[in-house]
């Protein structure tokens, strides 16, 4: 068990540059309220004056005192140790046969002897670190005192509580210190020693209240009362001592302190024990035994190594989980860079295979939030585009009159006997250049997917560039130049798709000619049911015969080839019925305006005029359905050719040829500022945790019990 409390104090030292709190050592926290006397218990444990001394706030940085019980053997041997760095120094330490000496961390392996001068240090590295002006630091002192008159210890001195700034201290003094005491006492493995003088109502301890915020069960709390002696006359600590006034369940324990006067008189300590002993037998006999110095000591030491013994295998669980943890942390900063031109060769195929990775899907950090790469650019062709693309009405934004329109137009000053083609072409290529700007679009959204690749690529796949600032804005750069020279080379094929479409509108399309197949038959139905539907008067034979001539003429006109225009001849025997209807009555459907050009939307159309227009409408769907067929077909394959396809062939070339550069080297491979420091801070933090791991290892389990 006495191992357990220097294995502690090897870890604090092996914790020392890095930081204690990752690990949370077990160790005892002195509190107090200012002038409440912790550092004369300290001195009273350590059994020498070590400590700076005065009015008002002494203690302005913590002191991690760690008391290491000697033998005569132990003495020898580190007498051996340290005279090679004696020698070194010029001169033999009287230290090396003395029976008690200190050493601070922060002076390396110098032995001091003369705890007169352990003082004068521990107010110079004070005034050092906080300064002069009464103010308080967070960075702590390490003192080692050996000697054979102490127990195995660790005991962290701090600032005392106070409450009103003195002098040139900090408006937030107050704060500072509660937050430092809260450093410390936070931790789950410390044991709080709440000190609190006898002359003051235990009620309002400021020690006791503090510990009991962070442990009101006070399981880890032992509270020390000081200056028994200094307490009015008639009074007593009976009652305190006992815990009925507050009960702390590691126990309270009363001592006495020397006072100013004696310090001043150079009273030694031991002398102050044996009279603290003797104050102790004449007020409180039955008690006696159980308070004092001494006693304190060895109930310090007693909990400290049960404490120790109960935490040391969470202990050394936390450390190899934080080992594992910062040796991953430290893989992810790289190693220092020393060959340049193979590290930016290397980063630059990393990062070039990562992207074309991401793209095929074959990346190996898959997203799994949101779709991104590959499958976000097919998502945009068969979802975002090609619904787009569905959505277009084939009739959009174009009315039964505008049809009617471009009829008229396309005949010029003379009447018509058939529907013109020319009308046809000019309204379906209305119809399809509609489809040019979801294309684009469609370009567009794939360019912004391709340059997201790049801000995925940096993220998730190579940390690597993130250790070099200026390398990862080149590559950014390089991308986004090359995506942004595609782009407009895509948007002209894309452009071009739509414009082939528009040059040559092809009705012998088989899928047209089907349809027009299918309208004839549809027509020809009607013109049956219409003939039907004839007055008696009118010789069905002679309807027949004037239709069969209608449509023979009408194949004359067409050379026989079948074409949709041929169709619309049949079906017209109604022409001069209808003629003869306008005829007897100009004014039907019209105003009587012959300087203003006649609105046909004020009258109802004929019925020769809505069957012209369905024609055309029927016709401009049936196209128009074709033509978006292939733009939903060939766009995805402009885009992957042009754009995604080019950008995954040339991307290696392109940063190679833009990067790999001899003089661009130095200058690309600078880490960014903290990066270095992060790396170092990480490497010793794994050292440090691998040291406190073999530490723990070299405790044998007999140690724990």
């Amino acid at each position: 068990m006495e191992a357990l409390i220097p294995v502690v104090n090897k870890l604090q030292d092996v914790f020392n540059t890095v930081g204690t709190d990752i690990i949370q050592l077990p160790q005892i926290v002195v509190v107090g309220t200012q002038s409440s006397g912790k550092s004369s218990v300290l001195e009273s444990l350590v059994g020498r004056d070590v400590l700076p001394r005065g009015t008002g706030i002494v203690t302005r940085r913590p002191l991690i005192l760690q008391l290491v019980h000697i033998d005569p053997e132990d003495r020898r041997k580190s007498s051996e140790e340290n005279a090679t760095e004696s020698k070194k120094n010029g001169r033999l330490y009287r230290g090396i046969d003395g029976e008690e000496w200190g050493k601070f961390l922060h002076t390396k392996n110098k032995i001091y002897t003369d705890f007169e001068e352990i003082r004068q240090e521990i107010e110079a590295e004070t005034q050092r670190i906080s300064g002069n002006n009464k103010g308080i630091s967070n960075e702590p002192i390490h003192l080692r005192i050996f000697s054979p008159h102490v127990v195995n210890l660790t005991l962290v001195d701090l600032p005392g509580i106070t409450k009103v700034p003195v002098g040139d201290q900090p408006k937030d003094i107050e704060l500072q210190i509660r937050e430092l005491i809260f450093k410390y006492i936070f931790n789950p493995n410390s044991i709080i020693l709440a000190v609190t003088a006898a002359n003051t109502d235990m009620a309002t301890s400021e020690a006791l209240k503090v510990a009991r915020e962070v442990d009101p069960d006070g399981r880890r709390t032992l509270a020390v009362v000081t200056k028994l002696d200094l307490m009015d006359a008639g009074t007593d600590a009976m009652d305190v001592l006992m815990g009925r006034v507050i009960p702390v369940k590691l126990g309270l324990i009363g001592v006495v302190n020397r006072s100013q006067l004696d310090i001043n008189q150079k009273k030694l300590v031991a002398d102050a024990i044996r009279d603290e002993y003797a104050f102790l037998q004449k007020k409180y006999p039955s008690l006696a035994n159980r308070n004092g110095t001494k006693y304190l000591a060895r109930t310090l030491n007693r909990l400290l190594m049960h404490h120790i013994r109960d935490c040391l295998p969470d202990l050394k669980t936390r450390i190899n989980v934080l080992a594992s943890q910062y040796q991953s942390l430290l893989n992810s900063y790289g190693e220092p860079v020393e060959d340049k031109s193979s590290t930016l060769l290397q980063l630059i195929t990393k990062f070039a295979a990562e992207y074309c990775h991401t793209i095929e899907g074959t990346a190996k950090y898959i997203e799994t939030t949101e779709l991104c790469g590959g499958a976000r650019i097919c998502y945009i062709f068969h979802e975002t585009f090609g619904r787009t693309l569905e959505s277009v009405d084939p009739l959009g934004g174009l009315t039964t009159i505008d049809v009617l329109t471009a009829i008229r137009n396309a005949t010029g000053p003379r009447p018509a006997l058939f529907v013109p083609e020319v009308s046809f072409e000019l309204l379906v290529k209305r119809q399809v250049k509609r489809l040019e700007d979801p294309s684009l679009r469609c370009v567009e959204l794939v360019h912004e997917e391709m340059q997201r690749i790049i801000q995925h690529c940096s993220n998730y796949s190579t940390q690597e560039l993130l250790r070099f600032p200026k390398l990862h804005d080149a590559i950014v750069e390089v991308v986004t130049s090359l995506l942004r020279k595609r782009l407009p080379v895509t948007n002209e094929m894309v452009h071009n798709l739509v414009a082939i479409e528009l040059a040559y509108i092809n009705t012998k399309h088989p899928d047209f000619a089907d349809a027009c197949g299918l309208m004839n038959n549809n027509i020809e139905e009607q013109r049956r049911n219409r003939m039907r539907d004839l007055p008696s008067a009118v010789p069905r034979d002679k309807a027949a015969a004037s239709g069969a001539q209608s449509g023979a003429a009408s194949e004359q006109t067409d050379g026989g080839t079948g074409n949709w225009r041929g169709m619309l001849k049949k079906g017209e025997d109604g022409q001069a019925t209808d003629r003869a209807m306008l005829h007897a009555n100009p004014h039907k459907g019209y105003a009587v305006n012959l300087l203003d050009v006649p609105v046909p939307v004020s009258r109802k159309l004929s019925s020769r005029e809505q069957r012209d227009c369905e024609v055309i409408e029927r016709l401009i769907k049936s196209y128009f359905l074709i033509v978006r067929k292939n733009i939903q077909d060939s766009v995805p394959k402009a885009v992957m050719h042009f754009l995604v396809n080019h950008v995954k062939d040339c991307l290696q070339s392109e940063l190679v040829g833009q990067l790999y550069k001899t003089g661009l080297l130095d200058d690309l491979l600078t880490e960014s500022e903290d990066m270095a420091q992060r790396r170092n801070e990480a490497a010793d933090m794994l050292k440090a945790l691998q040291k406190a791991s073999q530490v723990i290892a070299e405790i044998r389990e007999t140690h724990l019990w």
